[in-house]
């Protein structure tokens, strides 16, 4: 009888098992954030023999550091101390948005070691301005890492719309359609840098970066599927479920921002009427509380004093803001059953005004009737989850999970 089973493929050499080890004790050293070589031998299954001989040329190729003595309350030699290194290969995430640009920069260990943020108006600019702008301010902050001993192996950018295929398929509130953001980055980039190996380059939508920074770095605990927006100029949103970044069968996943409320409603810059973003974006929230935008997120801020004084313009403007967020999250909630709902960007700081409302439309819309007022499913980013950090934090995967790749990746540039 012929066997319709595919190939499993050839079996694995030694050499692919042990760079398999290998990144398997710096992810679990990098997780503990210090172990002990018998800690790291109970938590990845290896005798302590095997994970000697991986920390031992962890060791030799800069990637962790071994100081000091542990104990551990039982019997037995004490342990030295595991830790990855301040000091080697890094990732650099950049962060393209309609009136900023944020560069940063994480070691192996996801901590944020450099950032630049620079507030620029970039609607309506071309986009090779733009990015060639972000590769300038990004080529200032690989200095800034150099300086530390850190090396950064890759690029990651952080991109508001649609991206897929290196680059942005639509960013209405840019005005960016079809743009090889990639490509004009990277060339931008080697231009401030003559003389120095071209990073490789890679982007993604900025909301889904913003939710892989808050599922790494931010206070989830046990949460592992949530529903993350932003707001900022739109409103952006992301889905993480069980651990894992749902970007659709095109990459477009998310684009809660467009879906319609009204459809009747305002002119929206992506050719619809009445998205999301028309009710709570960061536009319309200014235009309801009466305050003239003049950048530098000044607008925000001052809507956020005015909520703070009592001011009913602001309040009611955040309120409707909050019950339209509400009304829409709901039925992602009921097509998609998340753990929690997160809100970053604008809508942090705006929460005690914002989250009455939408709690109160969740509630209400909501059929299970799992979702309850005060409940914690509703909850503020923590200022961990910027897109930035993810993007940065995203290079670093490669590392992780083969780190024999990067070990001769210090630039002599």
């Amino acid at each position: 009888m012929k066997s319709n089973l595919t190939p499993l493929g050839p079996k694995a050499d030694k050499d692919t098992v042990r760079r398999s080890n290998l990144s398997l004790v710096l992810r679990a050293v990098r997780d503990e954030g210090e172990a002990t070589r018998a800690g790291v031998a109970a938590r990845v299954g290896l005798t302590r023999a095997a994970v000697s001989s991986l920390v031992e040329q962890l060791i030799d190729i800069g990637f962790l550091t071994e100081s000091g003595k542990t104990f551990s309350g039982q019997a037995g030699r004490p342990g030295t101390a595991l830790k990855v290194a301040r000091t080697g290969p890094a990732g650099l995430g950049v962060e393209v948005n309609i009136d900023y640009v944020s560069v940063c920069v994480v070691d192996l260990a996801g901590t944020g070691r450099v950032r630049l943020t620079e507030h620029l108006d970039n609607r309506g600019a071309p986009p090779a301005k733009v990015l060639a702008r972000a590769a300038g301010i990004a080529a200032r902050t690989l200095e800034s890492a150099r300086e530390q001993e850190l090396f950064p192996v890759g690029v990651a950018l952080a991109l508001p719309g649609l991206v897929s295929g290196g680059a942005v398929r639509q960013a209405p509130n840019l005005g960016w359609n079809q743009v090889p953001a990639e490509e004009l980055f990277a060339a931008s980039l080697a231009a401030e840098q003559p003389g120095r190996e071209a990073l490789p380059v890679s982007s993604e939508n900025e909301a889904n970066l913003a939710a892989l920074a808050e599922l790494w770095f931010g206070g989830l605990d046990t949460v592992r599927s949530f529903l993350y927006l932003t707001g900022e100029i739109g409103v952006g949103g992301a889905l993480v479920i069980d651990g894992e970044l749902l970007r659709g069968a095109h990459g477009f996943a998310g684009e809660i921002g467009h879906v319609v409320v009204d459809a009747q409603g305002p002119q929206c810059r992506c050719g619809s009427r009445g998205c999301l973003e028309q009710y709570a974006g960061q536009a319309a929230l200014l235009r309801a509380a009466g305050i003239q935008d003049s950048g530098s997120g000044s607008g925000v801020a001052e809507l956020e004093r005015r909520a703070l004084a009592g001011d009913e313009q602001a309040v009611a403007a955040v309120t409707e803001a909050g019950r339209m967020l509400g009304r829409v999250l709901s039925g992602t909630v009921n097509l998609l059953d998340p753990d929690a709902v997160v809100l970053g960007g604008i809508y942090r700081n705006l929460m005690p005004w914002l989250s009455p409302p939408a709690d109160e439309e969740l509630t209400g819309r909501v059929v299970s009737g799992l979702w309850a007022p005060g409940s914690g499913r509703l909850r503020a980013s923590s200022v961990a989850g910027d897109a930035a950090r993810g993007a940065a934090a995203l290079v670093m995967t490669g590392v992780l999970a083969d780190p024999v790749a990067y070990a001769d990746g210090r630039e002599t540039g």
